[in-house]
């Protein structure tokens, strides 16, 4: 028996955008929790946290993009042309904090709070036109047989926002839960506090995206109510409360790492449920992976190489992470 290459790149493009979700989530949350902190030494420290292993996050997201254009073109082809304005805005998001990234730390105190702006700001803007674009996928979008057929501003719908606003908060929460592992005392019990509502709205997103997509479509709530996809999906919400009820649960005693999981656990659930909403289509509502799929021959060549490149970028990726482990002090890190 053969390999169905479509769906093993498919496994591994999803298994890079989650690992980006997973890694860059956090350090973008960091930036959105920026405007909630004003002490120049605490902001320091929370930038800090993710110094070390920072610009290493973002190569899920080149893999994830570089996958989709080997293996699948012509999805990848439809999905720029439908999402290429979000998609530029979200570059030029992780442009300006990257470059107020280093800035920052170079700046007088009289420069200081303009890069700490652009920090926030770029933030705010990267994380919002992923989560347009999260939203106008699920949507899906407008196609003439394989082609894409819509406007350059089809994205640019209520449901396509709110999930941006929706991923302002799931990232700002992936944020605060890992800065409460790894700072201490008053950062610490500041965090905790923006950890508890966070996680309450997070909740209120979730349902409300619960809600609100099968009753925009029909097909995907046909898909979600059916053998044997109900049997999947039905554990989802049930795991999503009680996920929901253990973080905050945790957050009244002295919590360390096991918010950071509970919460990486959350948007877990959520990647799964988008799953089952849209599998087999890689574009939705109509593109499969088999349709969209390069000719084996390409898809053979580009595996080798993947299959060469995700285990050094997962050892050290997993590598900086262990010798940075730990708190981090005041005063201590990047320069």
């Amino acid at each position: 028996m053969g390999v169905d290459l479509p769906i093993l790149w498919a496994i591994i493009i999803v298994f890079g955008l989650m690992m980006y979700v997973v890694m860059d989530g956090f350090d973008l949350g960091i930036g959105l929790l920026f405007p909630f902190i004003r002490d120049r030494a605490e902001r320091d420290l929370m930038v800090n946290t993710v110094a070390p292993v920072w610009d290493g996050n973002e190569t899920w997201l080149v893999l994830g993009g570089a996958g989709l254009f080997a293996a699948f073109p012509l999805a990848y082809s439809v999905l720029l042309s439908a999402l290429y304005l979000p998609l530029v805005f979200m570059l030029i998001g992780l442009i300006l904090r990257g470059v107020a990234f280093e800035f920052r730390f170079k700046a007088d105190a009289a420069h200081r709070p303009i890069w700490d702006l652009s920090f926030a700001i770029g933030s705010y803007v990267a994380t919002f036109c992923q989560g347009i674009a999260l939203g106008a996928f699920i949507n899906g979008f407008r196609m003439n047989g394989l082609t894409y057929a819509g406007g350059a501003f089809d994205w640019l719908t209520p449901f396509s926002i709110f999930t941006g606003f929706g991923l302002i908060v799931a990232y700002g929460l992936l944020g605060a839960c890992w800065l409460i592992m790894k700072t201490e005392d008053a950062l610490q019990r500041r965090m905790i506090e923006l950890a508890r509502p966070l996680t309450l709205l997070l909740l209120i997103v979730i349902g409300i995206v619960s809600l609100w997509t099968p009753l925009a479509h029909p097909q995907i709530a046909s898909r979600w109510f059916s053998l044997p996809n109900i049997v999947f999906f039905a554990p989802v919400p049930v795991l999503t409360l009680a996920t929901a009820w253990a973080i905050l649960y945790v957050l009244q005693r002295q919590p360390h790492a096991l918010p950071f999981g509970l919460a990486l656990f959350l948007l877990f659930l959520g990647y799964s449920g988008l799953g089952i909403s849209l599998w087999p289509h890689i574009v939705p509502p109509a593109m499969s992976l088999d349709q969209a799929a390069a000719p084996p021959q390409s898809m053979g060549f580009a595996l080798v190489g993947a299959l060469f490149i995700i285990p050094i970028i997962l050892t050290y990726t997993f590598w900086s992470y262990y010798v940075f482990r730990g708190k981090v002090k005041f005063g201590e890190g990047y320069h």
